[in-house]
């Protein structure tokens, strides 16, 4: 099966048009961005005003969340104060669980998202097998209540999105296919059935996860299943990394599911999902998607020509379901005293490099650098460069009868991820790779990635606009040109990652080693590629939370960041929370307004916890299972050099 037209050149995956309102989306539309708003929708004014305000940061459509009929009917009333106010962004209605309240929602909006795991199918974690009697029941029960909605759009002439989150298949998916990028394809498929044959087309699908590496393949498993169905099953896609957080760590994960296969020309819509105020995430989805569009049209189709012969070969991976690819072991020069030796390849960690010059700048005070040290410096090690498009060259390496570590040579003219597949396709599996994020130096990191000079670090200075979002006052370039350094990196080394191609990384676009260091540490955590701290799951707030998402995730950062290697998920509410923290060690999750239930992977184990209490509960939790540890005394911090 292919996921897309050749994976070593870009082609944008041809789909048909779907319009949202007066946005068409697929086709021969831009890539669209949007968002969604964070306040009660019963609070009729406020979601007007959060709806103008992420509209006038640039967001194309915009989604409420309708939990019950009697939210979805309040969406009449939104809907009718943007229009008088001259707003005419499209509205999606977001819906769980109650198809009456769909029903009611597509009376008003533009679009409706419905979630193939809980609309009109259950969700109780029961395990139980389905005769294929049974499992066509069960598809009958769910054509009879979806089908209604499917009539209601085509009436209204609106759009639909099917959207599966890996965190909440059905029963029936999970018993069927299992918690896979499979089980999440084929629930999307039997909706989208249904709707192809009431002839109903104007739907687009997502496969959303808070893991990128589950999320891209789920994606790419679509493509490729689409593709087998036919031409006619050219839908657009909506791409999204769920619960990815905040801050720095959001965004790098963001970038590694979204930005790897908007790369490999696949999705039409983006919205990245952050634990902060939504018109934080558009400059972010809006510089991913200029990272696409940055490479001229001319060098585009000389390397389109090029796809014919050089740029063609079998992958070295199977991008349905990840590997990491087998390389041997070798041993290279290491940093710290003389002598010191650090093995990598095989299956020893994805190790961190620098450049001699960068090491030069932090030499006095490695000891005081705690878990973002360099391990290698890259003069030091041996390292063989070489252009992937040179047979003879990667033939030589191929030839020697000991494993070599090998890179892609700077200043060669391909794309970041098609050089190192490439370079992967044809270089023997034992020999090593180093990733680079920009293969030419940081003076000219800024060519690599398209990027508006209008987002800012959620911890500058902002300004209230009433019932509405906070809005960022001023202007930060320097914090705009590391997002741009972070965006690029992230797509670039985090797709790799997610391919299973990288025995050590190199950051090379950003010249502060600090900043340098910690980004290439946090890119292998966000990939799931090398565990060093505390992981966080956490959603981004909507109508459905029942509480502040923002400070309590800071809180629980606060007391639970120095858990290396624990895995937290913090959920506004149900929707997603128990699945979504399936291969999370715990959960914080709101159960009803003011109170909290915590988890053990998806199984509740506390309930009705007083918010009050419930971060002090959490860490009793923790500790009742063994992985608690005290915080280390607090060391200095690095500043950079």
């Amino acid at each position: 099966m292919n996921y897309c037209e050749n994976p070593f050149v870009y082609h944008r995956r041809k789909t048909r048009e779907v319009k949202v309102g007066n946005v068409g989306i697929g086709g021969d539309n831009p890539i669209r961005v949007q968002s969604m708003i964070t306040c009660d929708t019963m609070d009729t004014e406020a979601s007007i005003q959060q709806t103008i305000e992420l509209a006038d940061t640039g967001c194309e459509i915009v989604r409420i969340t309708a939990p019950t009929v009697k939210d979805a009917r309040n969406l009449e009333n939104i809907v009718h104060g943007l229009r008088e106010r001259g707003c005419d962004v499209p509205i999606v209605a977001d819906i769980h669980f109650k198809p009456e309240a769909a029903m009611e929602a597509a009376k008003w909006v533009e679009k409706v998202r419905i979630n193939p795991g809980n609309y009109a199918d259950s969700k109780k974690f029961v395990i139980r097998e389905y005769s294929d009697e049974q499992y066509t029941a069960e598809l009958n029960r769910i054509r009879e209540r979806f089908s209604p909605l499917v009539d209601l759009c085509m009436k209204r002439g609106i759009a639909m999105r099917i959207g599966t989150n890996h965190g909440s298949l059905s029963d029936r998916i999970l018993n069927r296919y299992g918690d896979t990028p499979l089980g999440m394809v084929e629930s999307a498929l039997e909706f989208a059935r249904i709707a192809r044959d009431l002839d109903y087309h104007d739907f687009v699908f997502s496969m959303k996860a808070s893991n990128p590496k589950i999320m891209i393949a789920a994606y790419r498993l679509l493509v490729a299943r689409l593709d087998q169905l036919g031409p006619d099953w050219n839908y657009p896609l909506h791409l999204g990394v769920t619960e990815a957080g905040e801050g720095e760590d959001a965004r790098i994960k963001s970038a590694i599911g979204i930005g790897s296969l908007l790369a490999d020309g696949i999705g039409d819509t983006v919205r990245v999902s952050l634990t902060e105020d939504s018109p934080h995430e558009i400059p972010v989805a809006k510089a991913l998607i200029e990272n696409i569009k940055k490479t001229p049209n001319a060098q585009l189709r000389k390397l389109s020509r090029a796809g014919s012969s050089t740029l063609n070969a079998q992958l070295s991976f199977d991008p349905f379901s990840y590997q990491r690819r087998a390389t041997e072991t070798l041993v290279v020069a290491g940093i710290g005293d003389p002598g010191q030796r650090v093995k990598l390849g095989g299956g020893e960690l994805i190790r961190v490099v620098v450049r001699q010059t960068t090491f030069d700048k932090i030499a006095h005070k490695i000891d005081r650098m705690g878990d973002y040290k360099p391990e290698i410096v890259y003069e030091s090690a041996a390292i063989r460069e070489v252009d992937p498009r040179d047979d003879s060259a990667v033939a030589k390496i191929n030839s020697e009868s000991t494993p070599q570590l090998v890179t892609v040579r700077d200043d060669i003219d391909l794309r970041v991820i098609a050089a190192f597949r490439l370079l992967a396709a044809k270089l023997q599996a034992r020999h090593p790779i180093l990733l680079k994020d920009i293969l030419r130096r940081a003076a000219t990191q800024n060519d690599e990635i398209g990027m508006t000079n209008d987002e800012r670090s959620p911890n500058d200075r902002m300004t209230k606009r009433g019932a509405g979002f906070v809005i960022p006052s001023s202007l930060d370039i320097r914090h705009s040109s590391f997002l741009n350094t972070l965006l690029t990196a992230s797509t670039n080394i985090g797709s790799l990652l997610c391919d299973g191609i990288g025995n050590a990384i190199l950051v090379q676009g950003e010249e502060a080693p600090g900043q340098a260091l910690r980004l290439s540490y946090n890119i292998l955590q966000a990939a799931g590629s090398r565990i060093f701290k505390t992981d966080y799951v956490a959603c981004p707030s909507c109508g459905r939370t029942l509480f502040n998402l923002q400070t309590t995730t800071a809180k629980i950062k606060a007391a639970t960041s120095h858990l290396k290697g624990v895995k937290i998920a913090i959920m506004g509410c149900i929707v997603n929370g128990p699945g979504e923290m399936a291969d999370a060690d715990f959960g914080y999750v709101g159960g009803a307004p003011g109170k909290v239930n915590l988890y053990v992977g998806k199984t509740a184990v506390k309930f009705n916890i007083p918010e009050a209490e419930a971060v002090d509960r959490l860490q009793d939790l923790i500790r009742e299972h063994g992985k608690w540890v005290e915080p280390a005394p607090q060391k200095v911090a690095m500043a950079d050099a």
